[in-house]
């Protein structure tokens, strides 16, 4: 889907973009481009700005995450969102597909995180360990599918492949995730996990804003119904 199709919401401070699974929001080894690629060339065509283009990067989601992501226009927007994000004050609602004999209707996940840098991998301790974090979700199931459920989780704290390690930890990765220990992998190679809503206050007006994507209507999620 062409980028334009895929903007959430634009003025001259943000932009939210419906990010594709696959995408890269921010370039590494690979050389691919990037999410912050298209958005700085849509940008600088759209506005004719020949001297180049200003994009902060607030937050990021996984490759094979799809889902809602801003970006901010100024480095005043920048600095306000990263205070927001690191407050706490900017919230976000992901949906995850796990199996469905998922056991519980809605609750809540405490885990103790650390961070494997070279595997890329983090890893959800029951208890307190050295170098860990803690990490919080809630989750309610919202939807079933054919031999799945869907969750709609709502994070606490924001740590590296937070939901991934904490929903694999307990015995329900995400469809599709066979870093965290999915029997199969996805026929694309992503995996379900999707960002549907983010809130934040806008950075110059203080307005609440809320913004939802929907995942893009392939594979599994042709059979959610979205409301």
């Amino acid at each position: 889907m062409e980028l334009e199709n895929r903007i959430l919401y634009e003025d001259n401070q943000i932009i939210v973009i419906n990010k594709n699974a696959g995408e890269l929001i921010q370039g590494d080894k690979t050389g691919d481009i990037t999410l912050a690629d298209g958005v700085k060339k849509y940008i600088k065509e759209k506005y004719k700005k020949p001297n180049g283009v200003y994009l902060g990067i607030v937050h990021r989601l996984d490759r094979p995450t799809s889902g809602a992501v801003i970006f901010a226009k100024t480095s005043k927007a920048l600095s306000r969102l990263n205070d927001q994000f690191k407050s706490r004050v900017a919230k976000k609602k992901y949906w995850a597909i796990v199996d469905d004999s998922f056991p519980h209707e809605l609750g809540s996940l405490n885990h103790w995180m650390t961070r494997n840098n070279i595997k890329n991998k983090s890893k959800a301790h029951k208890n307190e360990v050295p170098k860990s974090k803690i990490a919080r979700l809630h989750f309610k199931r919202i939807y079933e599918l054919d031999r799945y459920c869907m969750l709609e989780i709502t994070l606490e704290t924001g740590r590296h492949h937070q939901i991934r390690a904490q929903l694999s930890s307990i015995g329900f990765p995400i469809k599709g995730d066979l870093k965290y220990g999915a029997k199969r992998s996805n026929k694309d190679g992503n995996i379900c996990l999707h960002a549907r809503k983010l809130f934040i206050a806008h950075p110059v007006t203080k307005e609440i804003l809320c913004f939802i994507a929907d995942p893009m209507k392939k594979g599994i999620w042709r059979n959610v119904l979205f409301d």
